[in-house]
């Protein structure tokens, strides 16, 4: 009995105006962009969905990605899911800027596989668009086509055909990957990473309502499998929604595995709490919002304390990079994402913004440390696949320990505080949320301030330099000082620098004026 074809999910990529989405619509009949002002502009603005039939009559699941600078981050959240690409590379113009940032991205996703598509060579001649789409992409099949003539066309799905055909599918490798392992450990897998083994992920990428029918999301499933009755988890909002239908290329039916562009119908949720970025996962899973991660990253070593943004799944969230050993970094993050081992990452540059490179997730709910030897050890053995999941439900123990492994309520807590920045709220003004200040004060991310203030560290931190900028170019702060400089009134600016008095940052010399502490 031969075994059927695992699905796969293809995405574009590719420089804005190289005729991404027209060569969808030649292969595959479909519009994706659906949007009146993509429509009027003739630009990909959002994520567009389609499926496509192979010469042998099999499917793939098609994300198509906005090709303009701008939009690369909505370009990743569609790309951290595909299982190869389709890179759209015009002849008129040859690679450029996008071309090379988009192959950056699936490279830091580890996407290796897939066709390059030298695009409008009715237009002109695509050879010298091909040798560099050849240097860039060593390997890959490289095709010339016409989406406005129908050339080329055909030989563009043949060639999708081959490649599809040696991808083993998201069950055979962690998180969904089809490479089989970590990048850079020569295919050994981490135990407990199988997508089979881990239950259902759905990292969602469009929610909207049906009247009549409720709330509906659509994602490509990383992992395990969704039926018609199953009752998921809801990240990071929480809640226990329930599955009413599912669809599959837009046709009913009772089970979509690993692989497949998914829409969900779903009870017991409202829109709301369900956008872009939220995540759907079994019961059972310990996938959970997590603020420390240690990873395997592939950047350059002078990239220690620098601040970053991470994409992962359909979510970004800025973090500061602390360097530990060779690829070995720990990212902080100041707002949650929902990793597990084995996962892929893409850090970019905030300003300029860039893609930097990416890795793999080892420790999805790290301690914050630093670069103790047995440490580094730890997380070497974590890559090769000798040390246990720090994620698999065996090892619930150690991350219930962990302070850092902090429910949704905890990490809502978390937000507001920074947010409040310099103003930081008071227990009674906190109401039922103060129950995590604890949780919250053992992880390191509320500091009290005064009798009852609770302020962010990210927000002291902010606060302490400018006192110090201020008593370094003035000489000393006061108090009336301090209120004006953070356009604050009396009662906050004192408890701040009564907090620098008892932390050692500021001394009182007289009256109401501060000195900087000598270190």
């Amino acid at each position: 009995m031969i075994a059927a074809a695992p699905p796969l999910t293809l995405g574009t990529a590719g420089h804005v105006d190289h005729g991404k989405t027209a060569l969808v619509i030649a292969l595959t009949g479909v519009d994706t962009d659906r949007l009146p002002e993509e429509r009027e502009r003739g630009l990909s603005i959002d994520l567009g969905y389609a499926p496509l039939e192979l010469p042998s009559g099999r499917w793939l699941s098609v994300v198509d990605v906005p090709g303009h600078e701008r939009f690369v981050r909505t370009m990743v959240a569609g790309a951290t899911g595909v299982d190869l690409f389709l890179m759209v590379i015009a002849a008129d113009d040859g690679v450029m800027p996008q071309t090379r940032e988009h192959a950056a991205v699936l490279a830091a996703l580890g996407v290796s596989r897939g066709v390059v598509a030298i695009t409008k060579a009715d237009r002109m001649e695509p050879d010298c668009a091909a040798a560099e789409a050849a240097e860039l992409f060593p390997g890959s099949e490289v095709v010339a086509c016409s989406a406005r003539t129908g050339v080329g066309v055909p030989d563009v799905a043949a060639a999708l055909e081959r490649v599809a055909a040696e991808l083993p599918g998201r069950a055979a490798g962690p998180s969904g990957r089809s490479d089989g392992g970590l990048a850079g450990t020569a295919g050994t897998p981490v135990p407990g990473c199988s997508a089979g083994e881990r239950g259902a992920v759905l990292h969602v990428d469009r929610a909207f309502t049906i009247h009549g029918a409720g709330t509906v999301v659509t994602g490509t499933l990383w992992s395990g499998a969704i039926a018609r009755g199953d009752t998921l988890a809801l990240l990071p909002a929480g809640g226990t929604p329930r599955v009413r239908s599912v669809q599959v290329h837009n046709r009913s039916v009772e089970r979509a595995q690993a692989g497949q562009r998914v829409a969900l119908n779903l009870s017991g949720v409202a829109l709301a709490d369900v956008d872009r970025g939220a995540a759907l996962v079994a019961r059972d899973s310990r996938i959970e919002p997590t603020l420390i991660v240690d990873a395997a990253l592939d950047l350059d070593l002078d990239r220690g304390g620098q601040r970053v943004q991470v994409h992962h799944g359909t979510r970004d969230a800025p973090a500061r990079l602390v360097a530990l050993s060779g690829r070995y970094w720990q990212l902080r993050l100041e707002s949650p994402l929902l990793t597990a081992t084995g996962d892929r990452l893409v850090v970019r540059s905030v300003a300029p913004p860039d893609t930097l490179g990416g890795g793999i997730v080892l420790d999805p709910r790290a301690r914050r440390h630093g670069r103790r030897p047995e440490l580094i050890e730890r997380l070497a053995r974590l890559e090769r696949g000798e040390v246990p999941d720090p994620s698999a439900p065996e090892h619930a123990s150690r991350v219930a320990a962990t302070p850092t492994a902090l429910g949704a309520a905890a990490l809502a807590l978390a937000e507001r505080l920074r947010a409040a920045g310099h103003e930081p709220p008071s227990v009674g003004e906190l109401g039922e949320a103060a129950s995590e200040l604890p949780a919250l004060r053992q992880a390191g991310l509320a500091i009290r301030i005064g009798r009852d203030l609770y302020a962010h560290p990210d927000a002291l931190g902010a606060v302490r330099e400018r006192v110090e900028a201020i008593v370094q170019a003035e000489g000393v702060i006061t108090l009336a000082r301090l209120r004006d400089e953070l356009g604050t009134s009396r009662k906050y600016a004192q408890a701040l620098i009564e907090h620098f008095d008892q932390a050692r940052v500021t001394r009182r010399v007289a009256d109401d004026r501060r000195v900087l502490r000598r270190r």
